[in-house]
C-alpha cells in the first residue's frame, strides 16, 4: 500500500467517482476507515451514524429492486427532502452546470433520454463499485444528529481518499427508503441517508475525469474584527 496522502492533500483530491475497476476491497480495509471514521465528532457524542456494507449478491439485489421500482412509475418516497422544492440562483445554475459537465464527460447530449436514464441508473448499482455502503440514523433524532451524519460522511470519504481509494456520495439511493430498509432487514424507524460507492477508480474512464468548480473563499467569507 503507498504511503498515505496527508489530511489537506486527500479532502483537495477527493471527487465523486463514478467508474471503478474490477478490483475487490479487503473487508480489513473497509475495517480501517470505518474505525477512523468514528472519531468524527458528535453533539454530546451521540454518535448517530449507522452503516451497512454491500457487497455481491445483496449488492445486485438492491440495485434491481430500486431499478425495477422506477421502471414500474413507482413515486419516490424519500424520509427527508434533499433538494429545494424550487430553484433559485447561484444554486440553479450551479446544478446545472454540473449535469451538463457529467453528461458532456459521458459524451450523452441532451436530447438523448435513454442514455440519460442508463447513466442515471448507473446510481443504484453504487456505478459497479466492488463496495457500497449505506447510512442510516434513528428518525427520532433532530437537526443536529444529520450535521453529525455528514461529518462522519465526510471522513469516511477522507479516510479512503489517504488510502488510495475512491468514493461517490449517492443521495440517489434514499429515493426509495422502503425498498432499501425492506431489501437489508433495517426496521421502519431507521430513515435511510444516502448510499456511497467505494472502490479503486478507473483512471481510464472518461467519466473520470471531470471536475465541478469550487468558489473562492472570497464568495463565501465575511471578516469581523
Amino acid at each position: 500500500m503507498t504511503e498515505p496522502l496527508n489530511a489537506i492533500d486527500a479532502i483537495k483530491q477527493r471527487s465523486s467517482t463514478r467508474a471503478y475497476l474490477d478490483q475487490p476491497v479487503g473487508r480489513e480495509l473497509i475495517t480501517t476507515l470505518l474505525d477512523t471514521a468514528r472519531y468524527a465528532p458528535s453533539g454530546v457524542n451521540i454518535q448517530p451514524w449507522q452503516v451497512a456494507v454491500v457487497t455481491g449478491k445483496t449488492k445486485r439485489l438492491l440495485g434491481e429492486r430500486i431499478i425495477a421500482a422506477r421502471d414500474s412509475g413507482a413515486t419516490e418516497n424519500p424520509d427527508y427532502a434533499y433538494y429545494p422544492s424550487e430553484w433559485r440562483e447561484p444554486y440553479k445554475q450551479r446544478r446545472k452546470a454540473t449535469g451538463l459537465a457529467l453528461y458532456s464527460a459521458l459524451k450523452i447530449s441532451r436530447e438523448d433520454r435513454d442514455k440519460q436514464r442508463e447513466a442515471w441508473y448507473r446510481n443504484y448499482r453504487f456505478f459497479d463499485a466492488p463496495v457500497g455502503l449505506v447510512y442510516f440514523i434513528d428518525s427520532d433524532l433532530s437537526q443536529g444528529a444529520w450535521i453529525d451524519m455528514g461529518l462522519f460522511l465526510q471522513s469516511v470519504m477522507v479516510a479512503a481518499q489517504s488510502l488510495g481509494l475512491a468514493t461517490c456520495p449517492q443521495a440517489a439511493l434514499a429515493e426509495y427508503p422502503d425498498i432499501v430498509r425492506e431489501t437489508l432487514g433495517y426496521s421502519s424507524d431507521k430513515q435511510v441517508v444516502c448510499g456511497m460507492a467505494l472502490g479503486y477508480a478507473d483512471p481510464d474512464h472518461p467519466v473520470n475525469s471531470y471536475r465541478t468548480e469550487r468558489e473562492p473563499v472570497e464568495s463565501f467569507t465575511q471578516w469581523f474584527e
